[in-house]
């Protein structure tokens, strides 16, 4: 599976997060053993860096796959960028998850939601929002506003907000990222368009035991989701939008 994602695009990744109502401590004994109980488990990941706002552990740009856990102030997030099979693809998630809240002394009290995002680039030169519209508004009523030959379109970024009926504790959004603002029309476009399926589950935690299987859960529904919605309706038309247009 994760091979035919990265087959449709450039790059594909997932990303999880643990967020928190807390502030998380940052001082090096905890941030430390949490980093090295990673690498221990991943030993590519030895990049040990700080930015402005969180703490990270990383491997190797291009390391294949690209893994990274990060801390900020309410939040423990970790990702895996192109993996080649399924056990990549969820592994540091799930160790995160399972480890994270013992070496930052978090308690179920603390945990606001989970979250899991499914991401996919598409190298796209020229005007992102008009492939953007032109794929995923062509036949739809909000296509007149596009049909005018005498406008340059200057944001088309869907993004749809929804709950499950079965489940009112789970958040997912859909959304497709342009990167043409400030760019001219005419000018190269080194950045991707991306497409977004983000997963958020705000239900109590009453165990720490109970993360995992909470992940587990939004991975089945994710990939469902991904297969059955995001692909054929957002990712493939602004594929083909992509191939065929002159912009």
């Amino acid at each position: 599976m994760p091979s035919s994602y990265r087959a449709l695009c450039n790059d594909f990744y997932v990303n999880s997060k643990l967020a928190v109502r807390m502030e998380l401590p940052t001082n090096r004994e905890p941030v430390l053993e949490l980093f090295e109980r990673t690498r221990r488990s991943y030993p590519a990941m030895n990049a040990f860096r700080r930015y402005k706002d969180e703490l990270a552990l990383e491997s190797a740009p291009n390391a294949s796959p690209h893994r990274w856990v990060a801390i900020r102030q309410a939040s423990v997030r970790a990702g895996v960028v192109n993996p080649t099979n399924s056990d990549d693809m969820y592994s540091i998630h799930r160790d995160t998850m399972e480890t994270s809240p013992y070496f930052l002394s978090i308690s179920p009290l603390d945990i606001e939601y989970i979250e899991l995002l499914y991401g996919f680039d598409l190298n796209a030169s020229g005007n992102h929002d008009a492939i953007a519209a032109n794929a995923l508004l062509a036949g739809s009523p909000m296509a007149a506003l596009i049909d005018a030959a005498d406008i340059n379109i200057l944001d088309c970024q869907p993004n749809m907000g929804m709950k499950l009926v079965d489940d009112e504790g789970l958040e997912v959004h859909f959304e497709v990222k342009t990167r043409s603002r400030g760019k001219k029309p005419s000018e190269p476009n080194p950045d991707p368009i991306s497409v977004y399926l983000t997963l958020r589950r705000f239900d109590p935690v009453t165990d720490l035991s109970n993360l995992t299987t909470q992940l587990d859960d939004l991975i089945q529904r994710g990939q469902n989701l991904v297969d059955e919605y995001a692909l054929p309706n957002l990712l493939m038309p602004l594929r083909e939008e992509i191939a065929s247009s002159s912009f």
